[in-house]
C-alpha cells in the first residue's frame, strides 16, 4: 500500500507531508507539554533536590549553592518528635496519618454505600434527595469548615453547646477541637461527612447496572432482604467498592485543607501535610520540608501502585 501511495503522489512529497504532520503535531502539544513540565515536573525534580540540600531562609535567595547534606533531612524528618510514635498520648504524625485516612475513608465508603441503597430505591423526590445529598461535596471547603467551626465553638454561643446547655446535656460549654481525641474523631466524622457523596455516586451507577433477575430469582427461593444484600449486591459491588477505598485513601493520605481549616493540626489532629507544611513555612526548612514530602509522596505510590494492579485485575476478571 505505501508503495503504491508513493508512485502515484512520489515518495519525497509523501515524506514531506508525514513531516509536516510531525511538526503539527509537536506544534500542538508544546504548550501543554510545557505547562505540565513548569507546573508538575519540574517542581517534582526540584522538590527531590531541595530534600537533599540544606535550604533555609540565610540561603533562599542561592538555593542552587546550597550545602549538600544528603540523607539528613530525611533522619531529621524520621527523628522528629512530632513524626514518631511517642506514645498513645502522642501518636505522631506518621500513626496518626494512618488512623485518620484508614477510618476516614472506610467511614466513608459505608455512608456512601448506604447513602447509595437508599437513593437506589424508587420514591418521590429522589432527583431533589440525590441533588441534596451532594451539597457536603460540591460545597466549598473553606465555607463548610467553618460552618463546623461556628457548630462546634468553644463558647456557650456555639451551636451544639447552645443545644446542650438548653437540654441539660452539660452544665458548661466544651472545646470539642481542642480536645485531645475527639477532636481527631470529629476530623474523622468531618471528612466522612463531606467526601461520602463521591463514593455515593459510583456506587450508585454500579448498582443500576446490576442485573434485576438476580433479585427475581432470589425472591422466588425466598431469600430476605438481608441475604440479598449479602449474598448479591456486595459480589456485585466488591470491585468498585475496593477501588473507591484505595482512591479515597489516597486521597485521604493526602489531605491538608480539612485539618488546617478545622484544628490547624494542633490536639492530635497533625499529619503528615501539616507536618509538611510546619517545617517548610513555620520553621523555614525547606530541606526537612520537602525531605517529609517525599516520604508522603513514597507512601502515596505505594497506595497508588496497589490501586492500578486492583483495577487491571477488576478489567482482566471484566
Amino acid at each position: 500500500m505505501a508503495e503504491l501511495i508513493n508512485k502515484r503522489i512520489g515518495k519525497p512529497h509523501f515524506q514531506s507531508l508525514r513531516a509536516r504532520e510531525t511538526r503539527l503535531a509537536w506544534s500542538l502539544i508544546s504548550p501543554t507539554a510545557l505547562i505540565v513540565f513548569g507546573l508538575v515536573v519540574f517542581p517534582a525534580i526540584f522538590s527531590i533536590w531541595i530534600s537533599f540540600h540544606d535550604i533555609r531562609l540565610h540561603n533562599l535567595n542561592d538555593v542552587f549553592h546550597a550545602p549538600f547534606v544528603g540523607w539528613e533531612n530525611y533522619s531529621k524528618v524520621l527523628q522528629d518528635f512530632a513524626f514518631k510514635f511517642q506514645g498513645w498520648q502522642s501518636w505522631g504524625a506518621a500513626v496518626t496519618s494512618i488512623v485518620y485516612s484508614f477510618t476516614a475513608t472506610l467511614l466513608t465508603l459505608i455512608v456512601g454505600l448506604i447513602a447509595a441503597l437508599i437513593l437506589n430505591q424508587p420514591f418521590k423526590g429522589r432527583g431533589l434527595a440525590r441533588a441534596i445529598f451532594l451539597i457536603p461535596y460540591v460545597a466549598p471547603i473553606v465555607s463548610v469548615a467553618f460552618v463546623w467551626r461556628w457548630i462546634l465553638d468553644p463558647r456557650a454561643s456555639g451551636v451544639l453547646n447552645d443545644v446542650l446547655i438548653q437540654i441539660g446535656a452539660i452544665d458548661l460549654p466544651k472545646a470539642y477541637l481542642a480536645t485531645r481525641g475527639l477532636a481527631l474523631l470529629l476530623i474523622i466524622i468531618f471528612e466522612a461527612w463531606r467526601y461520602f457523596p463521591f463514593a455515593m455516586l459510583m456506587i450508585l451507577a454500579r448498582l443500576q447496572a446490576v442485573d434485576n433477575t438476580l433479585y427475581e430469582a432470589a425472591d422466588v427461593d425466598g431469600a430476605n432482604t438481608w441475604s440479598k444484600f449479602w449474598y448479591i449486591t456486595l459480589p456485585e459491588l466488591q470491585y468498585v467498592l475496593g477501588a473507591i477505598f484505595l482512591l479515597r485513601l489516597m486521597w485521604t493520605f493526602n489531605k491538608f485543607d480539612d485539618i488546617f481549616l478545622l484544628t490547624g493540626g494542633g490536639f492530635g489532629t497533625k499529619v503528615l501535610p501539616v507536618l509538611t507544611y510546619e517545617f517548610s513555612f513555620r520553621l523555614f526548612d525547606f530541606g526537612r520540608g520537602a525531605a517529609a514530602a517525599m516520604i508522603l509522596l513514597a507512601i502515596l505510590i505505594i497506595f497508588m501502585l496497589i490501586y492500578v494492579s486492583t483495577v487491571m485485575k477488576n478489567v482482566e476478571e471484566a
